[in-house]
């Protein structure tokens, strides 16, 4: 397993997509990894986009260390555009960035990437729907399914999840 003993958490919020959500999540976990759902809010329950799926909290991220974490998941959406607004979810984005560690973005995930500031000069994918957002972001976007930019993983869209989650398990391998 090649995640083993490696500690990765993933963000939900409301209207998260939940493909983008649970199948990195399960993919993490097939390696090895142990998983940490976190939120704006402990013990929330949030429902997918599509109303099919929920997913719980289980950490706030204000309460969320970047010292815990070797990678930090954010699927998309309607999601990312509440957490951004959330200063426990960017400080987190900020400190792990800082630090070097894996940030994996897919789709509308990328509105967090922009609200963190650290999308300047960067190589950036996700979903049409966000390419001016990351573009006056300072980002340069490439229309691609999946990329890795140092540390910055990135997927496009749900048929991406593939690529994606290939470029997880590489860049924290």
């Amino acid at each position: 397993m090649k995640l083993e003993g490696k500690s990765i958490g993933i963000l939900v919020g409301p209207g998260y997509e939940d493909l983008e959500f649970w199948v990195p999540y399960m993919r993490v976990q097939e390696e090895g990894a142990q998983v940490m759902t976190i939120a704006v809010k402990r013990g929330q329950i949030y429902n997918s986009k599509s109303g099919g799926l929920t997913a719980q909290g289980d950490w706030a991220a204000g309460q969320v260390n970047a010292d815990q974490l070797d990678a930090l998941l954010v699927p998309g959406g309607w999601a990312p555009d509440k957490l951004r607004r959330d200063a426990g979810v960017l400080k987190l984005v900020r400190k792990m960035h800082a630090q070097g560690k894996i940030l994996g973005f897919i789709c509308h995930a990328g509105w967090v990437a922009a609200s963190a500031g650290i999308c300047k000069e960067r190589r950036v994918t996700g979903s049409t729907g966000i390419r001016d957002d990351m573009e006056n972001a300072g980002a340069v976007w490439v229309d691609t399914p999946a990329l890795r930019d140092d540390n910055l993983v990135w997927g496009r869209v749900v048929a991406d999840i593939p690529a994606y989650c290939r470029e997880l398990v590489n860049a924290l391998s």
